[in-house]
């Protein structure tokens, strides 16, 4: 599966659009099949960093590399998975499903 296609690429915002931003907007969500980590992302370099909200062991913003996810692997050669049916979403609405 390809993580980032051309139309998600054009969509998000680069780094630090949205910096101010209130309620900036998730673009995409990746995910682990095999564990509980997610990542949104709301903003991109163009060539290899996101910014946005990191759902693991704890969750918090930051960023996160596209060569990175790329690169892990889980059992069985897993691979890091785009949701396909995931739309652009406010933050807040992000907050309000994990019960926050």
């Amino acid at each position: 599966m390809q993580l980032l296609t051309k139309e998600i690429k054009e969509r998000l915002p680069k780094l630090y659009e949205t910096e101010h931003a209130k309620d900036p907007v998730v673009q995409v969500k990746f995910f682990t099949p095999w564990t509980f980590w997610t990542w949104y992302a709301t903003e991109f370099d163009g060539e290899d960093l996101f910014f946005g909200l990191v759902d693991g062991f704890e969750r918090e913003w930051g960023y996160f590399s596209l060569a990175e996810l790329e690169a892990i692997r889980g059992p069985g050669g897993l691979r890091i998975e785009r949701d396909l049916y995931f739309q652009p979403v406010a933050a807040s609405q992000l907050a309000e499903a994990f019960g926050r």
